[in-house]
């Protein structure tokens, strides 16, 4: 999915749907009824039900390439209970990194030096001193960049990333007097890609930074670096021109910097050798992780007694690393793993496997959260509804114990709302309704279950709950929303070809060519232009939200993790060579170091 060269839409602040494009009369519109596969008649046993002949949707999921024997098998050398070694090498090198701050003299070496810390992954270390520093270069009056395209947009950039007030004004004196960026300044390669960079930082109304990223994304894509030598930068811009640093996963970039970066001239080994090693630690962390997370899965038998459904545990753990990748938030990821591992049961109750009524039975027991009465439900309805509320409850006795908040009303309520979302798809599909685009979307960003994601993890890095941010995340605030909308339409982008073959209600693609007549392809680019502004949304609300830094991170970062699980297909789903390579980096396979050992 590719991003770079489409023009933002706007969209208001108060309505986040973009004015629909009425096509000539003369193209084909669909029809309402949109085409379904046909539902065919599938025996299943399911948990202690007699086999029995019902009308189900008939699409079997791959099983998981992950398998249980070969998460529990998975050992690290830098695992840092059996290797002291390691841990005491990463301590001196990280302390030698930290020198390196006292180094950086100049402006632009300070903001270079975090940038790299940065895409290397292990600014979490400094982060007291990446404030400080940021602190000092935000409040001098005086700066030698005022000329310096690449060290204003780096300037720029990292200063708005860490919530600085900084106006779009200082690109201003890169513009002509009829406000177009000089072809003067495409000479400088590296200042074209950090402005590149930066533009995606914008607010809604920055037209500024609407220029600069066309003007630059042009550039990138159509100047001659044939005779740049510098393979540094050249991986830089293809790597920008995909996907924007803004965008990407952290620990994924992290990763990919690494080796580009060992190729960088006047790279330093100090700092090399330390994301690597750092790298390598976390990443045992991660299978350690892993592997409890697939002991409880296990345990639960889901996989098994649901069979009908995804088991996707490594994909629904990645997750949460995308998410929350510091090495110290693994409780976080405990838990939302499980909770991404029981939304991703639940959809396939609604969407492959429930009848209407069933699905109608199963919403309202959600709705009375009460394990007594489930008589009417079926068996597989019946297991799937107590491991829901025996995880909410063990959860709400966790929180209760750290914080005396009592978390279920919050927790019910969003699981509620995600099944009654699911509820209104179903009732969709089964009387073959093509809603409209702002109607399906009004339902989508809540099934697309970023809400019922975000409320569990907020009272997972929350120390003390604020009256202010209850209230915030009970209404679900504007971020979450643009959070939920984005990965809503990311999903539909990455998911639409598996399941227009399978069968599926139509999701915004489609509900945009039947109201407009539009072709496949001009649809992708409404809704990838609908991506850019919610994205400009989102940046205002990260500097407005009464909500810690902590967890709008987690809110930007989730949003990151979807647009990377749908980038080349439904990589949630299907288990793609990229998604597969992705994981096969992330967790399981270290980066290779040349020992320094004495």
């Amino acid at each position: 999915m590719a991003f770079s060269t489409l023009a933002p839409y706007p969209i208001s602040f108060t309505n986040i749907f973009l004015p629909l494009k009425k096509r000539s009369s003369s193209l084909a519109i669909w029809n309402s009824n949109f085409h379904r596969t046909t539902q065919c008649k599938a025996t299943y046993e399911v948990a202690n039900d007699h086999s029995q002949t019902v009308p189900r949707r008939t699409f079997k999921f791959q099983p998981s390439i992950w398998t249980y024997d070969y998460i529990q098998s998975l050992s690290s050398e830098y695992t840092l209970m059996q290797k002291v070694t390691y841990k005491e090498q990463n301590l001196m090198l990280r302390e030698k990194v930290r020198m390196m701050f006292k180094k950086m003299e100049s402006e632009i070496d300070q903001l270079e030096f975090i940038d790299v810390l940065q895409r290397l992954g292990v600014d979490y270390h400094f982060k007291n001193e990446i404030r400080n520093m940021l602190d000092n270069i935000h409040n001098t009056q005086t700066s030698n960049l005022k000329n310096n395209l690449y060290g204003t947009s780096l300037k720029f950039r990292l200063l708005r990333q860490h919530g600085y007030n900084i106006s779009p004004d200082v690109f201003a004196c890169f513009q002509d007097k009829t406000r177009n960026f000089e072809k003067c300044h495409s000479l400088d390669i590296e200042g074209m890609l950090a402005l590149y960079e930066s533009s995606f930082h914008s607010f809604e109304e920055e037209t500024i930074l609407d220029e600069a990223r066309n003007f630059t994304t042009k550039y990138l894509k159509e100047c001659d670096l044939n005779g740049n030598r510098d393979t540094y930068i050249l991986h830089l811009i293809n790597h920008a021109l995909e996907v924007p640093l803004h965008w990407r996963i952290h620990r994924w970039e992290s990763q990919w910097f690494i080796d580009v970066y060992e190729r960088k001239k006047n790279m330093n080994p100090v700092l090399l050798q330390f994301a690597k090693m750092d790298f390598n630690i976390v990443q045992s962390i991660y299978q350690e992780e892993l592997k409890q997370a697939s002991r409880w899965w296990k345990k639960t038998g889901l996989g098994e007694k649901l069979n009908f459904a995804r088991d996707r545990l490594v994909e629904n753990f990645v997750w949460t690393v995308g998410t929350n990748f510091n090495p110290n938030l693994e409780y976080s990821r405990k838990i939302i793993t499980k909770v991404n591992a029981l939304i991703t049961i639940i959809d396939d109750v609604y969407d492959v496997y429930g009848t209407l009524e069933e699905l109608e039975l199963f919403t309202k027991a959600i709705n009375r959260w009460d394990l007594n009465g489930l008589d009417s439900l079926p068996t597989y309805m019946k297991i799937c509804f107590e491991a829901l509320y025996n995880f909410v409850d063990e959860f709400d006795f966790e929180i209760q114990n750290k914080s005396g908040y009592h978390v279920t009303p919050h927790l019910k309520k969003v699981w509620t709302s995600l099944c009654k979302a699911y509820l209104i798809e179903a009732k969709w599909y089964h009387g073959g309704y093509t809603p409209s685009l702002e109607e399906y979307l009004e339902n989508a960003w809540i099934s697309i279950s970023v809400p019922v994601i975000l409320t569990h993890t907020y009272f997972l890095i929350q120390d003390s709950f604020k009256k202010e941010e209850l209230v915030c995340l009970q209404e679900i605030s504007n971020i979450i929303r643009f959070s939920a909308m984005i990965s809503r339409l990311a999903n539909d982008l990455g998911t639409y070809k598996r399941e227009n073959e399978t069968g599926d209600i139509p999701k915004s693609i489609q509900c945009y060519m039947n109201e407009t007549g539009a072709s496949e392809s001009e649809a992708r680019e409404y809704l990838k232009s609908m991506i850019f502004t919610l994205w400009k949304n989102m940046n205002k609300e990260t500097h407005t939200s009464f909500f810690s830094e902590g967890f709008k991170d987690t809110i930007i970062n989730l949003t990151r993790m979807s647009l990377c699980m749908y980038q080349h297909g439904d990589g949630h789903t299907i288990q793609d060579y990229e998604i597969q390579n992705h994981v096969m980096l992330l967790i399981f396979k270290p980066i290779p170091i040349v020992s320094t050992r004495q």
